[in-house]
């Protein structure tokens, strides 16, 4: 297997699992045939810019920063939701987000880049974010996440 190949594998993974350590997500690999050590796979996290999110648990999980984006941009987002971020209340499986006048839309790329699987799409206006979630009860998911990061 090649690097890349490895390296796929490993996004795969993190969007698919809620793996939090590095020793974890080298025990799947090997499960699978894939040999790596855990040096190895830690300079691929490095180099995929794959950084640790909030789970809605307490917990932290890694995920892939998307879009091209450094991941240094993480932390810019999380802090853009902290400032711009004042209240959520859903409506069935409809979350609907009030920010700061004039924030709605970088909260709501802050928002876009967790890449919540449960986030069919957004739109954002000057203060308030609509985001349409798959189901009521992944609504409520959605809710505790963000929660989480606030």
């Amino acid at each position: 297997m090649t690097k890349r190949e490895r390296q796929n594998r490993i996004i795969e993974l993190i969007s698919e699992r809620e793996i939090d350590t590095q020793d974890e997500l080298t025990s799947i690999l090997a499960s699978e045939g894939i040999k790596a050590t855990q040096a190895t796979v830690s300079r691929d996290i490095n180099e995929l810019k794959i950084s640790k999110i909030p789970t809605g648990d307490g917990r932290q999980k890694y995920a892939a920063v998307t879009g091209g984006h450094d991941a240094h941009l993480a932390g810019k987002y999380i802090r853009v939701l902290r400032d711009g971020f004042l209240s959520m209340d859903n409506a069935q499986n409809i979350l609907v987000v009030r920010t700061v006048s004039g924030m709605a839309m970088a909260v709501a790329a802050a928002l876009d880049a967790m890449n919540l699987r449960e986030v069919v799409g957004s739109i954002a206006g000057d203060d308030t974010i609509m985001m349409a979630i798959r189901t009521e009860a992944e609504t409520k998911i959605v809710m505790d996440k963000i929660r989480e990061i606030l």
